[in-house]
């Protein structure tokens, strides 16, 4: 279950957050333009970029002069998560050709402050810069990269390919179920929930098998394995839906043999029980095999 009292890096990130998104307020991005090639350009008039530039560069000194050292790392991060999901909304409400981006960048800046805003909520202690998940991987990077790399050349190449609405429709339905059953199962883990493999039991820590945990025994893997092929598949990204596919399917095979692994140490022949009522969610991973 979640805290009751949310970490005082919580309630800076909540802040900087809604600094970042504030964004959305400047008068000249209501009027994104439609008929501009690039994301850039639909800021129609020098002055708006401008004013973006002026604003980014006052919320930064800003944070500067409220926050110091690792308080201010955190808020920096949530401001920009903030501001970049400001630009997605302007960019999926205007009349724009970049709708479908406009969705992606909502998604991905929505599902790294969220992951840091609910660790603070439900494991304070675990909570770290690392919890933005930012530097998850040098994988993940090369893969986003990618993923913007093959969006541009398609549509520049390709734009027919990028006006696929109801196939971005069904990406977006991807991601909103699977951002929304990753957070239901760190809400329902609480302080059990960890973005690191434990290799030592802690004290307080318990085998949970409740709420979302009832249908799946990795409900949080799950959840972000469909979000991160939905987010390809709202850019209408043939090579990236089968990349991410194929990348996320191998990297949770890995991730859950190993921590259950580490489950069957902590709670032995309980797990294995629950082990073998529940699946683990995800096609074709049955988790680490067990000698009868």
């Amino acid at each position: 279950m979640a805290g009751s009292k949310l970490a005082l890096e919580g309630r800076v990130s909540i802040i900087s957050f809604i600094l970042g998104l504030c964004v959305i307020l400047i008068p000249h991005l209501s009027s994104l333009g439609s008929h501009a090639p690039g994301i850039f350009d639909y800021v129609p008039e020098i002055r708006d970029k401008i004013a973006i530039a002026v604003y980014l560069v006052v919320i930064n000194l800003f944070l500067l002069a409220v926050y110091k050292g690792p308080m201010y790392k955190v808020a920096v991060r949530a401001c920009f998560l903030g501001f970049i999901f400001g630009c997605g909304l302007l960019i999926s409400l205007g009349q724009t050709t970049w709708t479908h981006f406009g969705w992606y960048m909502c998604s991905l800046s929505f599902f790294h402050y969220s992951e840091y805003l609910v660790t603070a909520m439900i494991n304070p202690h675990s909570l770290s810069l690392d919890s933005f998940l930012l530097n998850h991987s040098v994988e993940y990077t090369v893969a986003a990269l990618s993923s913007w790399l093959e969006f541009t050349v398609e549509k520049l190449l390709l734009p027919e390919l990028k006006h696929c609405r109801w196939l971005s429709l069904l990406g977006l339905l991807m991601v909103v179920c699977g951002e929304g059953l990753r957070k239901s199962a760190m809400l329902t883990a609480g302080s059990n929930f960890n973005h690191i493999v434990q290799n030592e039991k802690a004290q307080s820590h318990v085998l949970v098998t409740s709420g979302v945990y009832s249908c799946f025994r990795h409900p949080s893997y799950v959840g972000w394995f469909y979000w991160s092929i939905g987010t390809q598949v709202v850019l209408c990204n043939p090579v990236c839906v089968l990349g991410y596919t194929l990348a996320s399917w191998r990297f949770f095979r890995e991730r859950i043999e190993e921590e259950e692994l580490s489950l069957i140490l902590f709670f032995g022949e309980e797990y294995l029980e629950y082990k073998r009522k529940v699946p683990t969610g995800l096609p074709f991973i049955q988790g680490i095999c067990v000698d009868p």
